[in-house]
Protein backbone atom coordinates (compact mmCIF):
# COMPACT_ATOMS: atom_id res chain seq x y z
CA UNK A 1 0.00 0.00 0.00
CA UNK A 2 1.30 3.45 -0.96
CA UNK A 3 2.55 5.72 1.82
CA UNK A 4 1.72 9.43 1.68
CA UNK A 5 3.93 12.10 3.22
CA UNK A 6 2.48 15.38 4.45
CA UNK A 7 2.96 18.16 6.97
CA UNK A 8 0.71 18.64 10.01
CA UNK A 9 1.35 21.71 12.18
CA UNK A 10 4.87 21.99 10.78
CA UNK A 11 5.68 18.35 11.50
CA UNK A 12 6.66 15.99 8.69
CA UNK A 13 4.47 12.88 8.97
CA UNK A 14 3.39 9.94 6.83
CA UNK A 15 0.43 7.61 6.58
CA UNK A 16 -1.21 4.98 4.41
CA UNK A 17 -2.95 6.30 1.30
CA UNK A 18 -6.43 5.44 2.62
CA UNK A 19 -5.83 6.98 6.04
CA UNK A 20 -7.64 10.10 7.15
CA UNK A 21 -5.96 13.25 8.43
CA UNK A 22 -7.28 12.38 11.88
CA UNK A 23 -5.78 8.88 11.72
CA UNK A 24 -2.34 10.22 10.85
CA UNK A 25 -2.56 13.03 13.41
CA UNK A 26 -3.38 10.58 16.21
CA UNK A 27 -0.57 8.25 15.15
CA UNK A 28 1.80 11.17 15.74
CA UNK A 29 0.17 12.41 18.98
CA UNK A 30 -1.27 15.55 17.35
CA UNK A 31 -4.51 16.54 19.08
CA UNK A 32 -7.61 17.20 17.00
CA UNK A 33 -10.90 17.47 18.95
CA UNK A 34 -13.74 15.08 18.08
CA UNK A 35 -17.17 14.10 19.38
CA UNK A 36 -18.84 11.91 16.75
CA UNK A 37 -15.67 9.98 15.86
CA UNK A 38 -14.98 6.68 17.61
CA UNK A 39 -12.38 4.10 16.66
CA UNK A 40 -14.16 1.02 15.31
CA UNK A 41 -17.13 2.86 13.79
CA UNK A 42 -17.54 4.35 10.33
CA UNK A 43 -16.55 8.03 10.27
CA UNK A 44 -19.35 10.41 9.25
CA UNK A 45 -18.06 13.92 10.04
CA UNK A 46 -21.25 14.82 11.89
CA UNK A 47 -20.02 17.04 14.72
CA UNK A 48 -17.51 19.12 12.68
CA UNK A 49 -15.27 19.51 15.74
CA UNK A 50 -12.33 18.05 13.79
CA UNK A 51 -12.30 20.75 11.12
CA UNK A 52 -8.79 21.61 9.93
CA UNK A 53 -7.20 24.00 7.47
CA UNK A 54 -5.49 22.56 4.40
CA UNK A 55 -3.30 24.93 2.42
CA UNK A 56 -4.69 25.55 -1.06
CA UNK A 57 -8.25 24.80 0.07
CA UNK A 58 -10.39 27.73 1.20
CA UNK A 59 -12.95 25.54 2.95
CA UNK A 60 -12.34 23.92 6.33
CA UNK A 61 -12.24 20.13 6.04
CA UNK A 62 -13.35 17.48 8.56
CA UNK A 63 -10.20 15.56 9.46
CA UNK A 64 -12.02 12.30 10.18
CA UNK A 65 -13.32 11.84 6.61
CA UNK A 66 -10.63 13.61 4.59
CA UNK A 67 -7.98 11.22 3.25
CA UNK A 68 -4.37 12.29 3.21
CA UNK A 69 -2.73 13.41 -0.03
CA UNK A 70 0.93 13.58 -0.98
CA UNK A 71 2.42 16.95 -0.03
CA UNK A 72 -0.66 18.10 1.89
CA UNK A 73 -0.02 20.86 4.44
CA UNK A 74 -2.47 20.77 7.34
CA UNK A 75 -3.05 23.17 10.23
CA UNK A 76 -5.01 21.91 13.22
CA UNK A 77 -4.84 25.12 15.28
CA UNK A 78 -5.49 28.71 14.26
CA UNK A 79 -7.59 31.64 15.40
CA UNK A 80 -10.18 30.73 12.79
CA UNK A 81 -10.38 27.08 13.88
CA UNK A 82 -10.53 27.99 17.58
CA UNK A 83 -13.46 30.31 16.86
CA UNK A 84 -15.33 27.70 14.83
CA UNK A 85 -14.87 24.99 17.44
CA UNK A 86 -16.00 27.18 20.31
CA UNK A 87 -19.05 28.22 18.30
CA UNK A 88 -19.91 24.58 17.61
CA UNK A 89 -19.62 23.80 21.32
CA UNK A 90 -21.80 26.78 22.22
CA UNK A 91 -24.44 25.64 19.73
CA UNK A 92 -24.45 22.13 21.19
CA UNK A 93 -24.91 23.48 24.70
CA UNK A 94 -27.56 26.05 23.82
CA UNK A 95 -29.65 23.77 21.59
CA UNK A 96 -30.00 21.18 24.34
CA UNK A 97 -30.37 21.20 28.11
CA UNK A 98 -26.90 20.35 29.35
CA UNK A 99 -26.99 21.08 33.07
CA UNK A 100 -23.80 19.29 34.11
CA UNK A 101 -24.42 19.47 37.85
CA UNK A 102 -27.52 17.26 37.59
CA UNK A 103 -26.43 15.03 34.69
CA UNK A 104 -25.85 11.30 35.20
CA UNK A 105 -22.58 11.61 33.24
CA UNK A 106 -21.18 14.56 35.15
CA UNK A 107 -17.42 13.98 35.25
CA UNK A 108 -17.62 11.26 32.58
CA UNK A 109 -18.87 13.34 29.66
CA UNK A 110 -16.87 13.94 26.49
CA UNK A 111 -18.77 17.14 25.71
CA UNK A 112 -18.03 18.50 29.17
CA UNK A 113 -14.37 17.50 28.97
CA UNK A 114 -13.91 19.01 25.53
CA UNK A 115 -15.52 22.29 26.60
CA UNK A 116 -13.08 22.50 29.50
CA UNK A 117 -10.09 21.65 27.32
CA UNK A 118 -10.98 24.21 24.66
CA UNK A 119 -11.67 26.93 27.22
CA UNK A 120 -15.42 27.36 26.86
CA UNK A 121 -16.52 28.99 30.12
CA UNK A 122 -19.68 30.73 28.83
CA UNK A 123 -21.88 31.04 25.76
CA UNK A 124 -22.60 34.16 23.78
CA UNK A 125 -25.55 32.44 22.09
CA UNK A 126 -29.10 32.45 23.37
CA UNK A 127 -30.20 29.28 25.15
CA UNK A 128 -33.20 27.64 23.49
CA UNK A 129 -34.17 25.62 26.58
CA UNK A 130 -36.25 23.21 24.46
CA UNK A 131 -38.94 21.00 25.94
CA UNK A 132 -37.43 17.57 25.27
CA UNK A 133 -38.57 14.30 26.72
CA UNK A 134 -36.94 11.43 28.60
CA UNK A 135 -37.65 7.82 27.67
CA UNK A 136 -37.25 5.42 30.59
CA UNK A 137 -39.56 2.74 29.22
CA UNK A 138 -36.69 0.26 28.87
CA UNK A 139 -36.24 -1.90 31.97
CA UNK A 140 -32.45 -1.36 32.04
CA UNK A 141 -31.63 1.83 30.17
CA UNK A 142 -32.80 5.42 29.76
CA UNK A 143 -32.73 7.98 26.96
CA UNK A 144 -32.57 11.69 27.78
CA UNK A 145 -33.10 13.71 24.60
CA UNK A 146 -32.00 16.83 26.48
CA UNK A 147 -28.40 15.55 26.52
CA UNK A 148 -28.26 14.16 22.97
CA UNK A 149 -25.85 15.90 20.54
CA UNK A 150 -26.85 13.76 17.51
CA UNK A 151 -23.39 12.30 17.08
CA UNK A 152 -25.02 9.13 15.68
CA UNK A 153 -22.63 6.83 17.55
CA UNK A 154 -25.60 4.83 18.89
CA UNK A 155 -27.02 4.48 15.36
CA UNK A 156 -23.72 3.28 13.94
CA UNK A 157 -22.78 0.86 16.70
CA UNK A 158 -26.24 -0.72 16.61
CA UNK A 159 -26.05 -1.13 12.84
CA UNK A 160 -22.39 -1.91 12.26
CA UNK A 161 -21.46 -3.90 15.37
CA UNK A 162 -24.65 -5.36 16.87
CA UNK A 163 -26.56 -5.63 13.59
CA UNK A 164 -29.90 -4.82 15.21
CA UNK A 165 -30.62 -1.54 13.36
CA UNK A 166 -32.69 -0.34 16.32
CA UNK A 167 -31.54 3.28 16.36
CA UNK A 168 -32.04 5.99 13.75
CA UNK A 169 -32.36 9.78 13.51
CA UNK A 170 -35.71 11.40 12.72
CA UNK A 171 -36.34 15.00 11.68
CA UNK A 172 -34.07 17.79 10.55
CA UNK A 173 -32.22 20.68 12.13
CA UNK A 174 -33.02 21.53 15.71
CA UNK A 175 -36.03 19.20 15.61
CA UNK A 176 -33.92 16.12 14.84
CA UNK A 177 -33.77 13.40 17.49
CA UNK A 178 -32.71 9.79 17.86
CA UNK A 179 -35.45 7.18 17.78
CA UNK A 180 -35.83 3.44 18.26
CA UNK A 181 -37.53 1.50 15.48
CA UNK A 182 -40.41 3.61 14.07
CA UNK A 183 -40.29 6.23 16.85
CA UNK A 184 -41.65 3.75 19.39
CA UNK A 185 -40.78 3.85 23.12
CA UNK A 186 -37.49 2.10 23.70
CA UNK A 187 -39.09 -0.41 26.03
CA UNK A 188 -41.44 -1.53 23.25
CA UNK A 189 -38.72 -2.07 20.65
CA UNK A 190 -38.83 -5.50 19.02
CA UNK A 191 -35.32 -5.18 17.58
CA UNK A 192 -33.32 -4.02 20.63
CA UNK A 193 -31.15 -6.81 22.06
CA UNK A 194 -30.37 -4.91 25.30
CA UNK A 195 -26.66 -5.35 24.55
CA UNK A 196 -25.76 -1.92 26.02
CA UNK A 197 -23.33 -1.09 23.21
CA UNK A 198 -25.16 2.18 22.53
CA UNK A 199 -24.82 3.10 26.21
CA UNK A 200 -21.07 2.56 26.16
CA UNK A 201 -20.42 4.66 23.05
CA UNK A 202 -22.66 7.64 23.92
CA UNK A 203 -20.35 10.62 24.62
CA UNK A 204 -22.83 12.39 26.95
CA UNK A 205 -25.57 11.49 29.41
CA UNK A 206 -28.15 10.98 26.68
CA UNK A 207 -28.01 7.19 27.02
CA UNK A 208 -27.50 5.82 30.49
CA UNK A 209 -27.78 2.74 32.66
CA UNK A 210 -30.72 3.13 35.04
CA UNK A 211 -29.26 0.83 37.69
CA UNK A 212 -26.08 2.79 38.32
CA UNK A 213 -25.34 5.84 40.39
CA UNK A 214 -23.77 8.95 38.85
CA UNK A 215 -20.30 7.98 40.03
CA UNK A 216 -20.60 4.61 38.29
CA UNK A 217 -21.60 5.93 34.86
CA UNK A 218 -18.08 5.67 33.47
CA UNK A 219 -18.32 4.25 29.94
CA UNK A 220 -16.06 1.74 28.20
CA UNK A 221 -16.09 2.32 24.41
CA UNK A 222 -12.78 0.46 23.97
CA UNK A 223 -14.74 -2.77 23.45
CA UNK A 224 -15.06 -1.74 19.79
CA UNK A 225 -11.35 -2.20 19.20
CA UNK A 226 -11.54 -5.66 20.80
CA UNK A 227 -14.49 -6.73 18.65
CA UNK A 228 -12.96 -5.34 15.47
CA UNK A 229 -9.65 -7.08 16.17
CA UNK A 230 -11.32 -10.47 16.71
CA UNK A 231 -13.67 -10.17 13.75
CA UNK A 232 -10.70 -9.51 11.50
CA UNK A 233 -9.10 -12.73 12.71
CA UNK A 234 -6.62 -11.12 15.05
CA UNK A 235 -4.73 -13.08 17.67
Amino acid sequence: MTVKTLVIDGQDVSGQENASILDVAREHDIFIPTLCFLEGLTSVGACRMCLVEVEGNHSLLPACVTTVQEGMVVHTRSERLDMYRLTILEMLFTEGNHICAVCVSNGHCELQSLAARLGMDHSELMYFSPDKGVDISHYRFGLDHNRCILCSRCVRVCQEIEGAHTWDIMGRGIKARVITDLAEPWGESETCTSCAKCIQVCPTGALFNKSRAVGEQHKQPRFLEYLKHNREGGK
